[in-house]
């Protein structure tokens, strides 16, 4: 056993309460071809047959590095790994249909081997067989050949938070060499957790248009920290190696018309051929695999390119600092294409700039959570409706294998978003299992490297050489593990991250300043994507709000009374220091002589936090509360009060603000303002966005708590709690006729709901067994 194995065995030995399955393999060993292991942007395919009885079940017990993917007998089998900490690796367990006869089984791995935000960089590796209960019917290290792939290596990046784009060079029967397999070291394993991923097809209609695109002779090019201006630390082809560069060519390109008629209605396949395409509409924002059929009569290369909105009636590939493009070189053959990685998009746009084709068959293969689709919710009001269906659907774009912020640039396990991101999961799915999964991840590293002794990854598993992390990110993890605690009654997980919170605090002890608050935290210093991120030093008015409830929680989750008496002293503080008898001021400034000056400067997100983590209570400030009750919100963009105070954005300012509606109960003021916060997202992608305007992701998972507001404060469910099987509902004060909801819960689902008649609801609730309805008074 190795050295890194043999730590990583004494974390889990450490940690064995917490989990209750170590999965692990009958005959496979971890292989890779010999000496590529740590090549940049490997792929590899890996091939074996194997023969089933009449009535078997096999199964696919597989993990590896860095993403793989399945194909029985030509079929779409499989995708993976579910993500774990670095150097630890979760193991999927796939049902084959197997036909009985020979069966041939291909399993694509990519092995990126370069520092990203979307899977932690670790050596190639496949871990594979197929068992019919304990009988091996085919394992890596004795049954599997590898072969190269007709994917090209030396492509740009997809994006600065992900690892490279996809290029092909096909020809029809092209079949690359085999290589020589070395086994590679053993590596930890642990259960998957998540479920299986919501994997279906759905075939795309008729495109909504035909497209012109030329060439462009010269652009002004725009320079990517992720091709062209790249930190020492990150890792990717120099320009002058790559054979594609999807960033640079994706900028010359040029759609010069884009017209619709009945004949694309009609039709079932389209040909393309010098400069035309067809442009499709999935209908709404969608997360998955591209897929259509190619013919190819002329050589050419064949480009795929998407996004999640048009611009003046175009898709735009390059709109937020992504490369959404796909670029196939195809001889001529007949091809059935489909991308490796999982995208996010609502358009494609499918064309060619030389030779003939026709295309067919299009459609996309989601890549989503399973279980959100449980809960269900109907109400009187449709567009309430609706925004409900596009934060499940947000939700279920962001929790496949971890909680992530976006499904698209980043993919990556975010803090802070989790803290939203997780109450979503547990109304959505009814238990807590991929929130377990998202903090175990966080639980199982030994260190951290790069980052200072105490510091947390902002997002994770990642790799940040360049030793970039968000302190306050870190806290927002101390104060969802304190709802965690309560949600999920999982105190052995509580108690194996306390010597890792104890060293976050105290690492964040060491930037107090004579005044009792954190001064000149390190890194950066995130508060929201607002002006209130360039207020962040050198007192931090937010953060250190931030840090009293961080203090107040380690005390709840551990008994740490002494800390609990410095949080109040950390609010008496601020109040003191940042309170200017109207607002909270955001930030403070060191000056020459060594004072501390109040930069003058307001925003509406730093009043939300200071009632979010309580500085501020409306007994306390009852004036600004009233004030931001009925001055802010949607609203305030056109009445534009309070010029002075600027403005919150989507994350978190505004949920902030929908947190505090829904924590004092103003259930028809939180419905109005969600409408008006998230109604045209809903209606333009079916997701919820990331900013209140859509110059970034469509499609950001913490959006998803848009749900929960409605459950809580529109329908009237307070709580659900599986331990006593009860469901707590309190009456609402909102402007609709009827109002119920479907909601998973263990052993099945609770559905309550209520029309009124008269003005008084009737109420519905169905249950499991044993499950009670308990009563509230608003």
């Amino acid at each position: 056993m190795n050295g890194k194995l043999i730590a990583c065995v004494a974390t889990l030995a450490m940690t064995g309460a917490v989990f209750a399955v170590t999965p692990s393999f009958l005959a496979a060993r971890p292989v890779w071809p010999a000496g590529q292991e740590r090549k940049m942007n490997a792929f590899v395919e890996f091939r074996a047959s194997f023969r089933t009885q009449p009535g078997e079940q096999p199964i696919l017990r597989v993990t590896g590095s860095s993403v793989y993917r399945v194909r029985l007998n030509g079929e779409f089998a499989g995708y993976g790994p579910a993500r774990a900490a670095k150097g630890f690796f979760r193991v999927d367990e796939w049902p084959l249909a197997a036909s009985g006869e020979l069966n041939d089984l291909v399993i694509e791995v990519s092995a990126y081997n370069c520092n990203n935000y979307y899977i932690a960089e670790w050596p190639g590796f496949l871990q594979a067989e197929v068992v019919v209960g304990d009988r091996v019917l085919a394992a890596t290290g004795c049954d599997f050949t590898a072969y190269e792939t007709p994917r090209v290596v030396k492509c740009s990046r997809y994006s600065y938070q992900r690892g490279f784009g996809e290029a092909y060079r096909l020809a029809l029967g092209w079949k690359g060499k085999s290589l020589p397999l070395a086994e590679q070291p053993a590596v930890p394993l642990v259960e998957r957790i998540a479920p299986l991923p919501d994997v279906t097809v759905t075939k795309l209609g008729a495109p909504f248009a035909a497209t012109t695109v030329r060439r462009k002779e010269h652009v002004t090019y725009r320079p990517s920290r992720f091709v062209d201006k790249p930190e020492p630390t990150f890792k990717l082809f120099d320009v002058s190696e790559l054979e594609v560069n999807l960033w640079r060519e994706l900028q010359y390109f040029e759609t010069t018309e884009s017209t619709s008629s009945q004949k694309l209605a009609a039709a079932d396949r389209f040909a393309i051929s010098s400069g035309h395409g067809v442009a499709f509409d999935v209908g709404f924002n969608e997360t998955g695999f591209p897929g259509l059929t190619v013919s190819c009569t002329k050589p050419g290369r064949l480009w795929l390119v998407f996004d999640e909105i048009l611009r003046d009636g175009k898709v735009d590939p390059l709109r937020y600092s992504v490369a959404n493009g796909i670029v196939w070189d195809l001889q001529p053959g007949r091809y059935r294409l489909e991308s490796f990685e999982p995208y996010t998009f609502r358009y494609l746009h499918v064309f060619a700039l030389d030779g003939e084709m026709e295309v067919s068959d299009p459609y996309v293969r989601a890549f989503k959570n399973p279980d959100a689709k449980k809960a269900r919710f109907s109400s009187s009001d449709p567009v309430l409706d609706k925004i409900f269906t596009a934060a499940r659907e947000t939700f279920a774009q962001n929790a496949v294998d971890v909680f992530t912020d976006c499904p698209s640039r980043e993919r990556a396990g975010w803090l802070c978003d989790s803290f939203f991101t997780a109450r979503s999961s547990a109304m959505f799915t009814g238990n807590t299992d991929m929130e377990r999964l998202f903090v175990q991840n966080y639980l199982l590293p030994k260190s951290f490297p790069d980052l200072p002794d105490g510091a947390l990854p902002m997002c994770y598993p990642s790799d940040h050489p360049n030793g970039n992390f968000i302190p306050n990110w870190a806290m927002w993890f101390v104060i969802e593990l304190d709802e965690y605690l309560h949600r999920s009654g999982d105190r052995a997980t509580i108690d194996a991250l306390k010597p890792r919170l104890v060293k976050l605090v105290d690492y964040l002890k060491t930037f107090r300043n004579s005044d009792g608050l954190l001064e000149k935290l390190p890194a950066w210093v995130f508060v929201e994507w607002s002006e209130a991120n360039k207020l962040v030093q050198d007192v931090n008015y937010p953060s250190n709000m931030t840090w009293a409830e961080v203090l107040d929680c380690m005390d709840r989750l551990y008994g740490m009374p002494e800390l609990a008496a410095e949080a109040k002293r950390v609010r008496e503080m601020v109040r003191r220091q940042s309170w200017t008898g109207s607002w909270f001021c955001d930030n403070a400034v060191r000056q020459p002589d060594g004072t501390l000056k109040l930069s003058g400067k307001c925003t509406e997100t730093c009043q939300y936090y200071a009632f979010m983590f309580g500085t501020a209570t409306p007994e306390l400030y009852p004036y600004l509360w009233r004030t931001l009750l009925t001055d802010f919100g949607p609203k305030r963009r056109k009445t534009k009060k309070h010029p002075e105070i600027y403005f919150s954005n989507a994350f978190i300012g505004n949920y902030l603000r929908l947190e505090l509606l829904s924590r004092a109960g103003l259930g028809r003021q939180l419905l109005d303002e969600t409408k008006g916060y998230f109604a045209f997202m809903a209606e333009r992608t079916g997701t919820l966005w990331e900013n209140d305007t859509p110059h970034a992701s469509c499609n950001h998972g913490f959006a998803s708590h848009a749900a929960v507001f409605y459950v809580k404060n529109v329908l009237g469910i307070r709580s659900i709690d599986p331990s006593t099987k009860t469901v707590v509902v309190q009456s609402t004060d909102v402007p609709l006729k009827s109002c119920s909801a479907t909601l998973p819960v263990p052993g099945g689902t609770i559905t309550y709901g209520w029309t009124k008649v008269g003005g008084n609801p009737a109420e519905t609730f169905n249950a499991p067994s044993g499950w009670r309805l308990e009563k509230v008074r608003r």
